[in-house]
């Protein structure tokens, strides 16, 4: 059986990792991966937005099934491209995956069916925005109406902070052409995935992300430097909830506007004092949550993939009992402008024991040795009997890697009060 795999990041390669144990032992192609991908898989050089080349490699090779890890290609409707010529892709058509890559069409599907989420705005440009937010009360939520690469959102305290926060989202030009601003909410975040069908959800997965750039969720928001899972937040009957008043009306509201939604689904939720509500849904494996829900993932992950890519759905889905922790290490000057092409040093030392991931985002190899290509340039993971453990295990792998001005949080797992998460 030969997969492809689209995407070059973290989430891309423990994706390419889980699907390298099947039972079925498939080929797998990765385009374009990245360092640490091309070592369990054939490297394919075409980026994901080239969406025709894509598809020639894939009728030429003869690729059974087709895994879309990123945003971009959903949203220049890849899948459907790939099913119009008959062959089996797993995730959502150009249509539904707007429930990512538009904010403004999310935030009126959930409005529309009464999904429960914050009150917005729309501002058409940064100008109307700027003066929408003379009527707004604080603290708020600003976001970038397209994809802005975990970049497009901005949480503001005050109106110096929300000024600051468009002159920044004015450089992300299209994606800024419409500008959603929000009631801010408070509470814990949490991350939620289910499999469908488009019509049934079978839970795959609860995380918790750190989005912010330093210790104690200070700095800039990023892609996310580190992440938890499963979520301690999400009991049985919370999962229950999220179910019934979540994920089903949202399901249901996709199917009625025509877009019937298939693949993995991701739900970032925040747990408020009213219960839980969205933050934001995407079109996909989230980053780096998939770092830390597929080490717990016992079932066969090529096998769910397939099933869901011909239309059908597990009955169910089985799990490992431990705890997962993984932290990233970044690039001198992440989320911003950083540094690149630095030696890797200590990889060597780490990922030789059970249980303990080394996952790659931004690397490539060069004379025999590891090189910075990314912002964020390693996930380490660890499982572990319990949160505490996991996370022990985590930061002692982190700790024998080096490269000039990595950094990484020192409080991934743990409360605001420097307890660890139970």
């Amino acid at each position: 059986m030969k997969v492809l795999v689209i995407g070059g990041g973290g989430r891309e390669h423990a994706i390419v990792w889980k699907l390298a144990r099947s039972p079925l032992a498939p080929d797998i192609y990765c385009a374009p991966g990245n360092g640490g991908i091309g070592e369990i898989a054939r490297l394919v050089d075409i980026q994901v937005d080239e969406v025709d080349r894509l598809l020639a490699f894939a009728r030429t090779e003869g690729i059974d099934l087709t895994v879309v890890g990123p945003e971009l290609p959903l949203s220049m409707g890849l899948v459907d491209r790939f099913q119009e010529a008959g062959l089996k892709t797993f995730g959502p058509r150009r249509m539904a995956a707007r429930i990512e890559t538009s904010k403004v069409f999310c935030k009126e599907l959930l409005l529309k069916y009464d999904v429960p989420t914050a009150r917005a705005e729309v501002a058409e440009g940064i100008d109307a925005a700027r003066r929408l937010l003379d009527r707004r009360p604080l603290p708020l939520v600003i976001k970038a109406e397209g994809l802005a690469a975990g970049k497009g959102v901005v949480v503001a305290a005050t109106r110096e902070e929300a000024d600051r926060g468009l002159d920044e989202l004015s450089g992300l030009g299209e994606a800024s052409r419409r500008i959603l601003i929000e009631d801010f909410l408070s509470g814990e975040e949490m991350s939620f995935l289910v499999l469908t069908d488009g019509e049934r959800a079978l839970p795959l997965g609860t995380a918790r992300d750190y989005k912010r750039v330093f210790d104690g969720d200070q700095g800039p928001n990023t892609g996310g430097m580190g992440t938890l899972s499963p979520s301690p937040l999400i009991g049985q009957d919370l999962e229950e909830v999220i179910l019934k008043r979540i994920i089903g009306p949202t399901l249901r509201g996709l199917s009625r506007e025509g877009e019937p939604y298939r693949g993995v689904l991701y739900a970032g939720l925040m747990l408020t004092s009213q219960g839980p509500m969205v933050l934001e849904y995407n079109a996909r494996f989230g980053d780096p949550e998939t770092q830390v829900i597929l080490p717990r993932l016992q079932s066969d992950l090529l096998a769910l993939m397939e099933q869901v890519a011909g239309g059908g759905l597990p009955s169910t889905i089985d799990w490992r009992s431990e705890a997962s922790v993984c932290v990233v290490a970044a690039a001198k000057g992440y989320p911003g402008p950083y540094r690149k092409g630095d030696e890797i040093e200590g990889l060597d030392q780490v990922g030789q024991s059970e249980g303990l991931f080394v996952f790659h985002a931004g690397t490539y190899r060069q004379n025999e040795k590891w090189l910075t290509r990314g912002g964020r340039v390693l996930g380490v993971t660890a499982l572990g009997n319990g949160m505490e453990k996991a996370r022990e295990r985590a930061y002692a792998a982190i700790r024998q890697i080096r490269f000039e001005g990595m950094h990484y949080r020192r409080d991934i797992g743990l409360t605001k009060s420097g307890q660890t998460i139970a």
